[in-house]
């Protein structure tokens, strides 16, 4: 693209586009942040065109992928946001970016509720409370939260377990029963280790819970139950706290919900654990 950035390329071409690669440009124009942070399946169903035709619309542009476009789209976006959020010193300066950090968390919580279903939130809870063993998995910043996710619901069950390592887990998932069921962390839903998880899980006839951004990503789709994370995470945001506060809080309540199915006994449960930890504080 030369010295040129993504919207300029874009408008030098407009001329030479088909009909609903023009689509794609109408949008991507009117929507320039935005954009960065849709799945290629969420853009075709915003333009109202096929996922191939992104796909065609970015090679045309001479980008390799749609990550590789989305990438473009923010770094684009990034100079004016920048330029944004200079300026300041001292004290007002601090207290201006902890009130736009600040914010930025309470829009992802925000952007949670409205998208989380409160259905899948209990058939969820429902498929860990039935489970016979429960593998919490990710990967790179996701293991983070998957190991979060098993630190907090193992204290109400044993059924828990974290699977840290990839070879392990698809070791783990190879040797589940029927009626297992995994709960897997991945913001984007299409990784390639996710789609080998789960080809494994339904060979097994085990349960998949996913908890992603996009539930209409290959994961989304093949998922039994998605919980739907808020937090809109650009290229250049990859495992910013937004994004994560977002998937704790899916966390959190999923947690409360499996409480609610038997609350004396992850009463009883936790209050062991406390006795226990108590004993080794002088």
């Amino acid at each position: 693209m030369g010295g040129q950035d993504i919207f300029e390329t874009i408008s030098s071409q407009y001329f030479q586009l088909t009909h609903s690669e023009k689509k794609v440009t109408d949008y991507v124009l009117a929507h320039r942040v935005d954009a960065q942070y849709m799945s290629i399946s969420e853009l075709a169903e915003e333009c109202q065109v096929a996922d191939a035709t992104i796909s065609r619309f970015c090679r045309r542009l001479g980008l390799g992928s749609y990550n590789t476009f989305k990438l473009e789209l923010a770094k684009a976006s990034m100079a004016a946001q920048s330029a944004r959020q200079m300026g300041g010193d001292g004290r007002d300066g601090f207290e201006a970016m902890c009130r736009e950090r600040l914010q930025e968390q309470i829009a992802a919580l925000e952007q949670t509720v409205e998208r989380l279903d409160p259905r899948a939130l209990e058939r969820a809870a429902e498929l860990l409370f039935q489970a016979g063993r429960v593998l919490c998995m990710g990967q790179g910043s996701s293991m983070v939260l998957a190991e979060e996710a098993w630190s907090l619901l193992a204290s109400i069950s044993p059924k828990f377990c974290l699977v840290p390592d990839s070879h392990q887990q698809m070791a783990a998932l190879a040797l589940m029963e029927e009626g297992d069921a995994v709960l897997y962390f991945s913001y984007s839903g299409s990784t390639r280790e996710l789609q080998d998880a789960l080809e494994v899980a339904r060979r097994r006839k085990g349960r998949v819970i996913l908890v992603t951004r996009f539930p209409k990503s290959p994961g989304g789709l093949r998922a039994d139950v998605v919980l739907q994370c808020g937090s809109n995470e650009g290229p250049l945001q990859a495992g910013e706290m937004p994004a994560r506060i977002a998937q704790l809080f899916v966390v959190d309540l999923l947690y409360t919900q499996l409480f609610q199915l038997d609350p004396e006994q992850a009463a009883a449960r936790r209050e062991r654990i406390a006795e226990a930890i108590a004993r080794r504080h002088v």
